[in-house]
């Protein structure tokens, strides 16, 4: 039976599951009274849908509370272990793979470090077998089988192009791939059983869908997520994150004729404020970073040369890079302000939060002298809440949002693709 428009009743069932599940989900435990309010339900239809999901042990009660009539309401909350996600982050420096229950509470995690000459361009095969032996490794760390899993949600660098045929393919021009089949290459390994999907997208914006569920960004309608690693990325949010999109801000031009990035061209915002440009460019000013020491450690050294801990005399050469580097951050913020008007800004990723604790004030201030005065006063520019390992909690974003929209039901098996017509067929035969 259709309902109004093109929707049908099973439609209309499916969003008001989602939308009962993401009211406790986001601000729950609640009563069934509650839920009418925050869900803009019937009590008849909050009290069908409850029962379907408590009876499906997606939902659990938790306590109760007193009411004015005097009869104590039972709260309810999503049940955590009704399933479970796993997110991964291909870095620039590791792979990082995480296993979640339903609310994200972490259970299981591994890391396997990039050796630094495969950094320039990753190895894809290699990456692919970090994937697989990381998602078995921490399956195997907790006794779960993958069909357990309601999906795999990865951040990777690069623009990501998501197609019929091969799924997500990844155009990450400063890690030399060129529409990577990614998701196709995963699934041929044949870990995960045709049912568990994988989810494929920008490091920068699962970030960015991590700080607004759960970090600094929640609560904003608009808001600006930046992420500082050996690169440089962002995304956008808005509509209170209705929309969150990844956008290649580190190419952003900086300086004509300026330095050049690792993507190939000249004078990108990349070039001057991404860690591995930063180190590189006190190297050449005369200064002397760790020698054989990751970026994250070469970088916390060179904070530390230019301001010592003991308030002493530091490193001049450090120091005036690091000045330099907040003015090019709050230029390259500046351009985000003027185009984008968000409410807040939030700076995240390891070389972000590195920096920010450090330098944020400085990088405000030029933040607001390079962008237009009034967006500039209605910019709130902050740290990310959820440190270091944000990209892997936003990864596993992906199939969770996925399972709100579906209702809290599981994405079915892929269908096998239906025989073409006889005509064509024919054809076929007679063009090949």
């Amino acid at each position: 039976m259709a309902a109004r428009g093109s929707r049908t009743v099973r439609d209309l069932r499916r969003e008001n599951r989602a939308s009962v599940l993401r009211a406790l989900y986001f601000e729950g435990p609640m009563s069934r009274h509650q839920l009418g309010p925050a869900t803009g339900l019937s009590s008849g239809s909050v009290s069908n849908v409850v029962g379907e999901l408590l009876a499906e042990g997606l939902l659990e009660e938790t306590g109760s509370v007193d009411s004015d009539r005097g009869r104590p309401r039972t709260l309810l909350r999503t049940a955590p272990a009704s399933g479970h996600l796993i997110g991964v982050d291909i870095g620039e420096t590791r792979v990082r793979v995480e296993l979640f229950d339903l609310t994200l509470a972490e259970l299981a995690r591994t890391e396997r470090p990039l050796p630094p000459e495969a950094r320039g361009a990753y190895e894809v095969g290699a990456l692919v077998d970090h994937v697989r032996d990381g998602i078995a490794e921490v399956l195997a760390a907790t006794g779960m089988s993958a069909e357990a899993l309601l999906g795999v949600g990865i951040g990777v660098p690069g623009i990501i192009e998501h197609t019929a045929g091969d799924g997500a393919l990844v155009h990450g021009q400063t890690i030399g791939w060129d529409a990577v089949p990614l998701e196709r290459l995963l699934r041929l390994t044949g870990q995960l059983p045709p049912q568990v999907p994988y989810f494929i997208d920008n490091g920068a914006k699962t970030l960015g869908q991590a700080e607004v569920w759960f970090g600094a960004g929640r609560g904003a309608r608009d808001a600006v997520v930046v992420l500082f690693g050996s690169g440089v990325g962002a995304c956008v949010v808005s509509e209170g994150s209705a929309h969150v999109r990844a956008v290649e801000w580190g190419h952003l031009t900086v300086r004509v004729r300026g330095r050049r990035c690792r993507c190939g061209a000249l004078g990108c915002l990349e070039a001057y404020a991404g860690a591995e440009a930063l180190l590189a460019r006190w190297r050449e000013a005369g200064g002397e970073p760790l020698a054989d020491a990751d970026e994250e450690t070469a970088l916390a050294a060179m904070l530390a040369a230019a301001h010592p801990a003991d308030g002493g005399p530091g490193d001049p050469v450090a120091a005036a890079v690091l000045a330099e580097t907040a003015e090019y951050l709050g230029a390259g913020m500046s351009d985000l302000i003027n185009l984008f008007r968000p409410e807040r800004i939030l700076v995240g990723g390891w070389a972000g939060l590195q920096l920010g604790t450090r330098f944020l004030a400085e990088v405000r201030e030029h933040a607001q002298a390079y962008a237009l005065r009034h967006p500039a006063r209605q910019v709130a520019i902050e740290l990310g809440r959820l440190g270091p390992d944000a990209v892997t909690v936003g990864a596993a974003t992906l199939p969770l949002a996925d399972f709100f929209a579906r209702g809290g039901r599981r994405a079915p098996a892929p269908e096998a693709p239906l025989p073409h017509p006889a005509w064509r067929a024919s054809l076929d035969g007679r063009m090949a």
